[in-house]
């Protein structure tokens, strides 16, 4: 399998708009043949058999349902506010106007 050349990585980073140095080419190259050649024999590996996984261990969802359960009235709610308006809580502005 060829590696990855020195004009790849150049093609990369213009398409990423970084500047490398010459020897940043050489470098980036050597380490993306590393990552590719990992790719490929995790490919080789990875046949019909082993299901697609985005996560190396079962993980569950632990959230709750989202559900409606009884809460505060809006008047109990902003009954602690040190200010209020239109039934909402009234904040100091931290933005600039536009």
């Amino acid at each position: 399998m060829p590696g990855i050349t020195r004009e790849e990585v150049a093609h990369l980073a213009r398409l990423a708009r970084l500047e490398l140095k010459a020897e940043e080419l050489d470098h980036f190259a050597g380490q993306l043949d590393d990552i590719l050649g990992a790719v490929a024999r995790v490919s080789e590996v990875a046949d019909q058999d082993v299901p697609p996984t985005s996560h190396p261990l079962p993980l569950t969802n632990v959230m709750r349902a989202d559900e409606v359960r009884p809460s505060l009235t809006p008047e109990q709610a902003l009954s602690g506010a040190p200010a209020q308006e239109q039934r909402r809580f009234k904040v100091p502005q931290i933005l600039g106007e536009d």
